[in-house]
């Protein structure tokens, strides 16, 4: 059986039956901390590189969330701890790394995938706090977290760090201004820093998905899906699982050689019609 940590009013603590780890020692477990992994996207990815034999950190602001994907990680003989932190905030984001090294051990890869609201408006009625709420999920969450692993990273001379990205980034649609904006600068981060890590070990990548059906995707016409299909040379949508099995190549210790590149998983859309 594997672990599970939650956070408690007085700290962090563990739980689960038996104290037994899952799979592997956590002194010979690479740990990946994926943020935004409580529900969508994340989700599928936690539970992936879980399969693939990391210890998770699953990360969300819903702890019954993110303690619900642990216990479905663990359910299947992996090691999680599930872990409730705000990435855009510095005090937070600090206390997570430093807990999630406590418990699992210190992180070896992070997935950088936490989003929030995402609102369609035209130019004129976007106001520069709209870029900032963007810009806090895709370019100071990931500033941040980076600067909280790098260090240990370097020090051990491995990492890997992989970055979530969008199609939106090549191809914004009309209403996307500030996400597709924040979007653009977050490829060039990740860009940036992976010439800046490779000497120490450390590799860093994008995926981008095209439109990949989630939670919040509920409200979606079938019109509207319809539609995108459409455009898909490989004539179906995409699922959780594409992104997952993307990230998890990335996140191997085969991928060492590959760094400063971006996946687009969007069954050939970006190759136009």
């Amino acid at each position: 059986m594997g672990r599970i940590w939650e956070r408690a009013s007085a700290g962090w603590r563990l739980t689960g039956p038996g104290g037994m780890i899952g799979r592997m020692d956590l002194a010979q477990q690479r740990v990946a901390l994926v943020t935004g992994s409580s529900r969508g996207l994340g989700k599928a990815i936690a539970r992936r590189l879980a399969r693939d034999g990391l210890a998770v950190a699953v990360n969300g602001l819903a702890d019954a969330q993110a303690r619900e994907v642990a216990q479905a990680i663990r359910s299947e003989g992996g090691t999680a701890g599930a872990f409730t932190a705000d990435v855009t905030d510095e005090r937070q984001v600090a206390e997570l790394v430093a807990a999630v090294a406590a418990s699992l051990g210190p992180v070896g890869v992070l997935v950088l995938n936490a989003t929030g609201p995402q609102p369609e408006a035209p130019l004129a009625d976007v106001a520069w706090q709209d870029h900032l709420a963007q810009l806090d999920f895709f370019v100071k969450s990931p500033v941040l977290l980076g600067r909280a692993v790098v260090a240990g990273m370097r020090a051990r001379r491995y990492g890997r760090i992989i970055q979530i990205d969008s199609e939106v980034a090549d191809r914004p649609p009309p209403g996307r201004t500030a996400y597709a904006t924040a979007k653009s600068a977050q490829i060039g981060l990740a860009r940036s820093w992976a010439r800046e890590l490779a000497p120490s070990g450390i590799t860093v990548n994008t995926v981008a998905p095209g439109f990949i059906p989630v939670e919040r995707h509920a409200d979606e016409t079938p019109e509207t899906r319809s539609a995108y299909l459409s455009s898909v040379p490989a004539g179906r949508m995409g699922t959780p699982g594409d992104i997952a099995h993307a990230v998890s190549f990335l996140a191997s210790e085969g991928a060492g050689f590959i760094t400063g590149q971006r996946i687009i998983v969007d069954g050939g859309r970006s190759l136009g019609n």
